[in-house]
């Protein structure tokens, strides 16, 4: 190899070369870098949607409907009234994990009479003060509020009477439970809250119109066909044949489908148009649920009480053995409704076990039009929701709200009673549409059950009785009691 050749100083002659080759070098890279940094850039600004756009998006989204879930949970605050803390969404549905009657019953203690929850994302005010109860039930029915709508022997009971009174259709519960009819209207009453359906409405009740549309609901969609069909199959029945239909509460309707034509005594003729199929299936429904709860429940309460309290179960039979006894001195007559309105402590009985008992657990209107109630504002379309459970336990109101005590609705007390802390069926106008035939019915049930039979509790019976109220108030367990015939304890 050659020899590299040197001058002055010893310096390579190639040096300056080999600078400018390294400088040249470094330019490049540094340029190549620069490029590659302003690529990253301009696709991040001008390429598809990345990672940070979706995350502006999301989070977009999520502070939208964090707004929506919490949106009208400041209308009490401006209103001025207390209530506990909602959550976004479900509201105070939270605070009902205990059941929600320690959570009325807490409310009423801790913010008065008159307090603000919200179900869901919907405002209701709680009402227990009379006076404002009395305005919304009665005097402003009308004008300004809107209605908004066991034991396994009792239960069969119940829903073979409401059934034959309210569709004419004869069935027995009891001995053959997979009767059609049976079943469809216990799928009825049977529809679960907690059901993703039911939650979804809950939370956004907007969504009704359009699942309305969709032909979806809460209830069976089977059992309301199948109801439509029997109406429509009892309206063909009726009009093949000659003779004169029962009377009961689906005929009665059937009959007011006939448009009437009033002649007045000005000379005028007003036509009143009848129901529609519709408006009568609804009715009938109503009647189910009205009639199912209230009868078959109020009989396994009241049945409990006269068993764990003797005394008074014993003057109850001594009543109904007195209206009840034959000519010969017997206990064998039948049971008649004059006798029954006769019996003054068999109504006081069934009084006091639906006030320690109410089986409505809340009664509620909807405010059309806004209007101020006794100094409290009430905006259009606040939710107007009176606790009967609550009013019946205020001591300021009823002495002793634990104790039962028939006495205190006896005709002499009764009339001191002011009638809005005592709403077992509501009151005014829109009261419980059954509630004569619900009294009628469990007073026959009582006088024919208690003129055979006495009821004892046993070993399974639960005393004191715990009550749960998630979606609706029930015995934590079944009541079980004895029966024991009246002929044999005799004996």
């Amino acid at each position: 190899m050659q020899a590299t050749q040197s001058h002055a100083g010893g310096k390579n002659i190639q040096q300056p070369v080999l600078v400018e080759r390294h400088r040249s070098a470094v330019a490049k890279t540094i340029n190549l870098s620069k490029g590659r940094r302003r690529n990253r850039v301009t696709e991040a600004q001008d390429g598809p949607p990345s990672i940070f756009l979706n995350r502006d998006l999301g989070t977009s989204l999520f502070i939208g409907l964090l707004i929506y879930g919490i949106w009208p949970y400041g209308i009490f605050r401006k209103l001025g009234n207390p209530g506990p803390i909602p959550l976004p969404f479900i509201g105070t549905t939270f605070w009902h994990r205990y059941g929600r009657i320690k959570f009325d019953i807490g409310c009423f203690r801790k913010y008065g009479r008159i307090w603000g929850t919200y179900d869901g994302r919907q405002p209701v005010l709680v009402v227990t003060n009379p006076t404002v109860i009395k305005t919304v039930l009665v005097k402003e029915c009308y004008s300004s509020f809107l209605n908004h709508w066991r034991a396994r022997i009792f239960g069969a009971y119940s829903m073979d009477v409401i059934t034959s009174t309210s569709f004419g259709v004869n069935t027995d519960s009891m001995n053959n439970p997979k009767d059609p009819f049976v079943q469809q209207a216990k799928k009825l009453i049977s529809f679960d809250i907690f059901s993703p359906l039911f939650i979804l409405l809950y939370v956004a009740p907007w969504l009704t119109p359009l699942l309305d549309r969709m032909n979806i609901n809460i209830f069976s969609n089977g059992a309301i066909e199948f109801f439509a069909r029997s109406i429509t199959k009892i309206k063909e029945k009726q009009a093949q044949e000659s003779e004169k239909a029962r009377v009961d509460f689906l005929q009665l309707m059937l009959e007011s489908q006939k448009s009437v034509i009033n002649h007045e005594s000005d000379g005028v003729n007003h036509t009143y148009k009848g129901l529609t199929d519709s408006e009568i299936l609804v009715q009938a429904i109503v009647f189910i649920f009205a009639g199912y709860e209230t009868i078959s429940k109020t009989l396994c309460y009241l049945m409990y009480e006269l068993a764990i309290h003797p005394d008074m179960q014993q003057k109850l039979q001594e009543q109904i053995d007195e209206f009840l006894s034959n000519e010969m001195g017997g206990t064998q007559a039948p049971v008649t409704y004059d006798t029954l309105m006769q019996m003054d402590y068999l109504d006081m009985v069934i009084s006091e076990t639906l006030w320690m008992h109410p089986v409505v657990g809340r009664l509620q209107r909807v405010c059309k039009k806004a209007i101020e109630i006794n100094r409290i504002t009430i905006p259009k379309g606040m939710v107007i929701v009176i606790p009967p459970d609550v009013l019946h336990c205020d001591p300021e109101h009823w002495p002793e709200p634990e104790q039962f005590r028939p006495e205190k609705f006896s005709k002499e007390v009764k009339e001191s009673i002011n009638p809005y802390v005592y709403l077992p069926f509501g009151a005014g106008p829109r009261n419980c549409i059954r509630m004569r035939f619900a009294l009628l019915t469990m007073k026959a049930t009582v006088a024919s059950l208690l003129q055979h039979f006495t009821f004892q509790p046993c070993k399974e019976t639960q005393i004191p009785l715990v009550l749960i109220s998630k979606g609706v108030t029930k015995p934590a367990k079944p009541i079980i009691l004895k029966i024991i015939h009246r002929a044999k304890t005799k004996a």
